[in-house]
């Protein structure tokens, strides 16, 4: 693997393959509101270099990290053994929910989603997909909200990063109609967009 990068986030150090997307403020702005209990099962979709899913590592009961970039699940199980939570970690290579059993469920779903408007073919390259969204920026965050309820636990919950470019708004909505509740519970402001982070949960 190719690291001429790494990142720094606590304790941990992550090596960041050149076809990998690299650790920015949307990454921190979920790692930093990131709450894990240890007997979370997380889904940690799109994991990219595998941050989030080490940092869930440290406290939860296990792992499923997901990314259709094989450079990134490779990146990935690098960073994992690093970090040492190899051993809490699976990792899997695949498109959204696709490569997941029938049945399997969790009680954190986490996704920093590929959110931004883009021209066509951005995302033909591997490191583009992590943040090519297609013309709207939504076309990963629409499917991504149809499907994850169907693969949470009851009192489980989502966490979402997108960009107020892809309408925040349609979001909230979209998760509502299929029998969510869901807010934005941070945001950070970067030059031209805010970055929004959403907690979705069932209804009781």
């Amino acid at each position: 693997m190719k690291s001429a990068r790494k990142t720094f986030f606590k304790k941990y150090t992550f090596q960041i393959d050149e076809n990998v997307y690299a650790p920015a403020e949307d990454t921190f702005l979920l790692a930093e509101n990131l709450q894990v209990s240890s007997s979370d099962f997380v889904l940690d979709m799109g994991t990219g270099c595998g941050i989030l899913a080490v940092l869930a590592a440290e406290k939860a009961r296990h792992v499923l990290a997901i990314d259709i970039n094989p450079y990134a699940v490779k990146c990935a199980k690098k960073n994992a053994e690093i970090n040492k939570v190899k051993h809490k970690i699976d990792f899997l290579l695949g498109d959204l929910f696709k490569p997941i059993r029938p049945g399997e469920i969790f009680d954190l779903i986490i996704f920093n989603a590929p959110y931004l408007p883009v021209e066509p073919g951005e995302e033909k390259i591997w490191i583009g997909k992590a943040w090519a969204g297609g013309k709207t920026g939504r076309k990963v965050i629409d499917r991504f909200i149809s499907d994850a309820p169907n693969f949470l636990r009851r009192n489980g919950r989502i966490m979402l990063v997108q960009s107020s470019l892809s309408n925040t708004d349609k979001s909230l909505n979209a998760f509502n109609k299929l029998g969510l509740k869901a807010k934005v519970i941070a945001e950070t402001k970067v030059p031209f967009e805010k970055i929004v982070l959403i907690e979705a949960q069932f209804r009781n």
